[in-house]
């Protein structure tokens, strides 16, 4: 009685022996098999390695977590890269224990950055839904080509399964995914997909606090370089000061943004609104900007330019407002309320006023956001554009007498919009500083925009992508189409390709692999036969040698 143990066949293959060192590090020539414990999968890491995520956004405090987590995610989607050849090729899954120790690692550092940026800025996650809404179409058809492109190890696997359960179980599995593809764009909604015809003028621009990554925020210099790049207005942050003077600041402290901490160091952390407008006009307003280079354009500046940057002061309101009458421009501010020690806690809406009606720029180009006392405002000045910072039902905004909308981008929806527009209240969203957003708005119909970066959004002269309904119902045919004839044509081949591999018998098994590599420098590890009866040794291996003359023959 022969006993025979499986066939193994050992050549020399640099990229699997790499393949199988840097994930499983085991670098000896590696036994391809095609039994079935080659489709055990350890599912544990599997999972791992699709459950992770990103997040983040961008600003000077985020870079630790946004390095930590990109750095994390490269890593994790190259063991990815590799699962996937392992299974292609027909290794293990074996992961080493460093590799799981890195991508739990991974996955702790991704969930506290998801956990620190949403206390920071849960707000921000409105823009996943959003961004789906401008890359659906093609998410679409990427999506669609890698599950089509899986179809190969799929099919491999079902034609090498033995137990029909799996087959059925894999199958299921996979044309699921596959249909859900294939009918997904019903569910697929897009301001971009539409007649050329309905797309509306482009939005005006805004900049907001000028162009703050070309020059200081809320500084003239920054304002300047707006109006060079043709906005159709300026906004800003305003607080009063402790003399009754309303000027430029966005933040609580004056910190950031200039220099008080030399100047004043004893009152660096006191509130901005508690300097009177001689100090506020000692302190530099643009050393910070050269120092802390937050948007990388410094080293793209002449040495005049930056002179002009390192000596800004901080700005007034009044300034601002003669700067853009100067220019036919208009103005946007929204206004900090001073807190309750201040001596203008209670007039601060009189004081902004009078400086508005002081500074000689039409009302009409002013766009009043304050809220309070707005009665009186309307009646003392009747020519201001009243304007609203809340999200208000259409009857409360005509009752008071409010023309005027400033929302966050994530604020309106495709159907506020239209309401706004078919009602003649003129929308403004604000934070919009990327192209592809810019483009969603222009084609969801959005009058004008507020950007920090307008030097940015006035390159786009068109929207990034634009398609009728029809040209998207053809892609997404011809998509569905090309796929399923792929995947059709490949589990065919892999089933023709596999049919035989289960009937042969060691000794076909070997002789077919030294014909087909007989061009090859191959070497062939000889089967060992053990045998259970000592007097049949020679006998058994002349016959063995025989058959295999036979079959060659």
């Amino acid at each position: 009685m022969v006993k025979h143990q499986p066939l193994q066949v050992y050549e020399r293959q640099l990229c699997l022996s790499c393949l199988t060192g840097i994930y499983g590090c085991r670098w000896k020539r590696y036994q391809r098999s095609h039994d079935d414990t080659t489709k055990v999968i350890n599912l544990k890491w599997s999972i791992l390695l699709f459950l992770y995520n990103r997040s983040g956004e961008w600003s000077d405090g985020t870079v630790p977590i946004l390095a930590a987590t990109a750095a994390g995610f490269t890593y994790i989607a190259f063991l990815m890269i590799l699962a996937l050849c392992h299974a292609a090729v027909g290794q293990q899954l074996n992961l080493h224990w460093l590799h799981k120790i890195g991508v739990t690692a991974a996955l702790l550092t991704t969930i506290i950055s998801v956990i620190s940026v949403t206390q920071m800025w849960g707000e921000e996650w409105d823009v996943v839904w959003i961004s789906l809404q401008a890359t659906g179409p093609f998410l679409h058809i990427g999506a669609l080509a890698a599950v089509t492109a899986l179809a190969w190890l799929m099919a491999g696997q079902v034609a090498r399964a033995e137990k029909t359960r799996f087959q059925l179980m894999v199958l299921l599995v996979y044309l699921s995914v596959l249909l859900t593809l294939y009918f997904i764009p019903l569910s697929i909604t897009s301001p971009c997909i539409m007649e050329r015809g309905s797309l509306k003028a482009a939005p005006t621009i805004i900049g907001h606090h000028g162009a703050p990554m070309l020059a200081p925020e809320n500084s003239l210099l920054s304002f300047n370089r707006a109006l060079q790049r043709n906005v159709s207005g300026l906004e800003a942050d305003v607080t009063i000061s402790l003399d009754g003077v309303p000027f430029l600041m966005r933040d609580r402290t004056l910190r950031r943004t200039t220099n008080v901490r030399r100047v004043f160091p004893e009152r660096q952390y006191d509130d901005a609104s508690l300097f009177n407008w001689t100090d506020l006009s000692s302190l530099n307003a643009g050393q910070w900007f050269l120092k802390d280079d937050p948007f990388w354009t410094v080293q793209y500046m002449s040495m005049s330019e930056r002179w002009s940057v390192g000596n800004q002061t901080v700005c007034s309101l009044e300034q601002m407002l003669k700067l853009a009458a100067r220019s036919k421009s208009s103005a946007l501010f929204t206004l900090r309320r001073p807190p309750p020690n201040h001596p203008h806690h209670h007039d601060w809406v009189n004081l902004t006023l009078d400086t508005v009606l002081r500074a000689g720029i039409p009302q009409w180009q002013v766009m009043w956001t304050v809220d309070s006392n707005r009665e009186m405002v309307r009646k003392a000045a009747p020519g201001l554009q009243q304007t609203s910072v809340q999200k208000l039902p259409l009857d409360t905004l005509h009752h008071k007498g409010i023309s005027r909308v400033l929302l966050r981008y994530n604020q309106a929806s495709a159907q506020d919009i239209r309401l706004y527009n078919e009602n003649n209240i003129s929308l403004t969203l604000h934070s919009v500083n990327k192209p592809w957003l810019y483009s969603l708005l222009w084609c969801s119909g959005v009058p004008s925009v507020s950007s920090e970066a307008p030097q940015v959004l006035r390159k786009v002269h068109y929207p990034l992508w634009l398609m009728s309904p029809d040209e998207y119902c053809l892609i997404w045919i011809s998509t569905d189409l090309i796929s399923f004839a792929v995947v059709l044509g490949i589990f065919i081949f892999q089933k023709w390709r596999m049919s035989g591999m289960h009937s042969y018998n060691p000794e076909q098994i070997m002789l077919s692999a030294a014909v087909r590599r007989a061009s090859r420098d191959v070497n062939i590890m000889k089967e060992k036969l053990i045998f259970s009866g000592k007097s049949h040794q020679t006998t058994s291996f002349w016959r063995f040698l025989y058959r295999m003359l036979k079959c060659y023959m």
